[in-house]
């Protein structure tokens, strides 16, 4: 007899089971846009060339390095960080925002499922898909132009693939935080749009985190951004091995588990408040 995830009694594999449906919908629904997806990777490539040129000339400029970056290691990190805008959505927002404007999320209340989880779910699975259109090819076009220097050995890889997912979680909690302000706000397409030049700057999207002044770096490390996309990139191109890694996967687990408490407070209190009107 197939389990019933509204039933209390039933199989735990019964309750993860619609987030499962979840990620598949997400994954599916990005593969239904082949052309956009061909678009993006396009986009991030020409990017690409542009910073692994700016920021190559800077090294050339500093003496052949750049905040402790080698050449071989800055090219890495700007074709890492390329492939990594659409996994991590270091340029999108989360859906619940548009529900939440439309009144839509009255529905997702309704739902025997969390809806911060329900949310997570498909947003992990629109990033998996951009790994194979976006993520792999970007690298492989970085690897040709420019060359990059990546780790012979094989621990910054699997410290690198946890620091990753744990990028995308946290990059989706962001998101989510502050989509969910909707519920006292009504429209934050403004708030998000901030939000997205705010925290891609502070990512280390455009530059090395690293390569900021003392005073910029203490601000940026007091924010979530960094462990978005640049620490899991330095650890993932071997600049972080070792303990320094393990200590930045840890402030990455500390970031997710702050802001996604963060993003369930403000989720009751919002619901308490929803107001949704019409005929």
């Amino acid at each position: 007899m197939r389990a019933n995830v509204l039933d209390p009694g039933a199989p735990r594999g019964g309750a993860v089971r619609p987030y499962w449906l979840l990620l598949r919908a997400g994954f599916r629904s990005q593969a239904a846009y082949p052309l956009a997806a061909a678009a993006g990777m396009f986009t991030n490539a020409v990017f690409g060339v542009l910073k692994a040129t700016v920021l190559t000339a800077a090294a050339a400029a500093a003496g052949g390095s750049l905040a402790g970056y080698s050449g071989g290691q800055l090219l890495a990190y700007v074709w890492v960080s390329q492939a990594m805008i659409g996994f991590v959505a270091a340029m999108g927002t989360a859906e619940i925002g548009e529900r939440i404007r439309t009144g839509d999320v009255a529905t997702d209340f309704t739902r025997p499922l969390d809806v911060q989880g329900a949310h997570l779910a498909a947003d992990l699975g629109r990033s998996f898909f951009s790994v194979l259109p976006r993520g792999l090819p970007c690298l492989a076009i970085g690897a040709l132009v420019t060359g990059m220097t990546l780790p012979a050995a094989a621990a910054p890889y699997v410290l690198g693939a946890v620091s990753l997912l744990l990028a995308t979680v946290l990059s989706f909690l962001c998101r989510y935080a502050v989509a969910i302000l909707g519920f006292w706000l009504v429209d934050t397409r403004g708030l998000a749009t901030f939000y997205t030049v705010l925290s891609g700057f502070f990512m280390g999207l455009s530059l090395p985190v690293s390569a900021f002044p003392s005073w910029l770096r203490t601000i940026a490390h007091a924010t979530p951004f960094p462990s978005v996309m640049a620490s899991p990139v330095d650890v993932l191109i071997g600049r972080l091995t070792g303990p320094d890694a393990i200590r930045a996967i840890a402030v990455q687990a500390a970031w997710v588990v702050g802001i996604g408490l963060l993003g369930r407070v403000l989720t009751a209190r919002g619901r308490r408040t929803l107001e949704v009107q019409g005929g």
